[in-house]
């Protein structure tokens, strides 16, 4: 049945915004220099999250590198009403992706990881011996894949298998001449880290992390301490189809996290505490310029000029791109009932991160960027976040449960 939307715009109202606790009250200054105040923010993200059927909602925003606004908005449970707060559990999706980056550049200070080294050299038998990698057997160009292509995304690979006509594995062009995004690169790179490490990814991501940086209720598994704080996903209709309870760790997108902790992580992707400052630098650099006309499909062969004034490109776990203001770092999080988006333009401190538990989400990202931020150069048609008032009708819901 179709979600009673009236009956879920009256509960936004009465369940957002949870703001933390201890938050000032001082107006956000956006990139312009203009400033808006969080009850004009507030009242601005509840409007768009009615309008655009978003069941629940975590934000965060940065100012001059300091958080200005760290609340829940919505509803994690419809049934129970039960607000989002900044402490409510989601699933991350692929912004596992770019914690898992940062982990694997604290690999490469160290000395255990070279990222043009190629990867098969630190496994201790040739990929193809591997069962999942079976696939690659007498392909050459599995020699040639390093960390840097795996991070950047121009490693090859669909973005799953699973996509694929055949379910196989493959590599589609030459390694490092192109970006397609891929989940498959990400994995085998979380087989190399493992295997360099000899330790399992749960683990690695907590020492050299989560902990470091007190993000207390994130993790690659699900954890019972999950339970007193969690939200539901909800499909475009406003049907729940659950929380996500991960029982195994994947470093393309098993994470578990809140708004609060992925904040942390914003901040230190923004200063650089545990990393040297020449890897941080690496990271954001530009490694790759992408010319795809979409982002997704990944292997589409249509190009586009329709970036380049923003000088749109990858670097190390990271999207980029340039603007009058410095240049954005983004990483997006799309799963059915999830969707996320993060942002930040290192050099000025100003971020935003936005956490849904609603398949509708990215219909508000756009509006939220410049209302919030005044930043009108997200590459939202690349990226294919079309805003909620322009998409098309929603055709009738297929049978979803009873």
């Amino acid at each position: 049945m179709r979600a009673n939307w009236a009956l879920l715009a009256i509960l936004l109202l009465a369940a957002g915004p949870a703001r933390a606790a201890g938050e000032a009250g001082a107006p956000i200054h956006r990139l312009d220099s203009t400033t808006i105040g969080l009850e004009a923010a507030d009242t601005t993200i509840v409007r768009l999250m009615r309008a655009a059927e978003v069941t629940g909602a975590a934000i965060a925003v940065f100012d001059r590198g300091e958080l200005a606004l760290l609340e829940g908005y919505g509803l994690r449970d419809t049934e129970k009403q039960l607000a989002v707060t900044p402490n409510t559990v989601f699933a991350a999706a692929s912004l596992s992706k770019a914690a898992f980056a940062y982990v694997v550049m604290t690999l490469v200070a160290d000395g255990s990881l070279d990222l043009d080294r190629p990867v098969v050299r630190y496994l201790p038998k040739p990929l193809p011996s591997y069962p999942e990698y079976a696939d690659l057997a007498g392909d050459a160009r599995v020699e040639r894949i390093t960390a840097r292509m795996l991070l950047d995304h121009t490693a090859g690979f669909a973005n799953w298998r699973a996509f694929e006509d055949d379910h196989r594995l493959r590599i589609h062009f030459e390694p490092g001449s192109r970006y397609a995004y891929s989940g498959e690169g990400i994995d085998l790179l979380q087989l190399v880290v493992e295997t360099i490490t000899k330790k399992p990814l749960e683990t690695l991501m907590a020492e050299r992390l989560f902990r470091p940086l007190g993000m207390t209720r994130t993790s690659m598994v699900w954890q019972n301490g999950f339970e007193d704080d969690f939200a539901n996903g909800y499909d475009a209709y406003g049907r729940s189809l659950g929380p996500q309870r991960r029982a195994t760790a994947d470093a393309a997108g098993s994470m578990s996290t809140t708004i609060s902790d992925y904040a942390r992580f914003l901040r230190e992707m923004m200063t650089s505490v545990l990393l040297p400052d020449s890897l941080h630098r690496e990271m954001l650099t530009p490694q790759i310029r992408i010319t795809s006309r979409h982002q997704f499909p990944t292997l589409q062969d249509s190009t586009t000029h329709a970036n380049d004034a923003i000088a749109l490109s990858y670097g190390l776990g990271w999207g980029l791109y340039s603007t009058p203001y410095g240049r954005a770092a983004f990483k997006e999080g799309h799963e059915e009932g999830w969707r996320h988006y993060a942002v930040f333009f290192d050099r000025r401190g100003t971020g935003m991160i936005i956490m849904t538990n609603s398949s509708n989400g990215e219909g508000i990202f756009e509006p939220l960027l410049k209302a919030l931020l005044r930043n009108p150069y997200t590459p939202i048609e690349w990226e294919g976040f079309t805003p909620y008032d322009r998409l098309p009708p929603r055709p009738a819901p297929a049978n979803h449960g009873e």
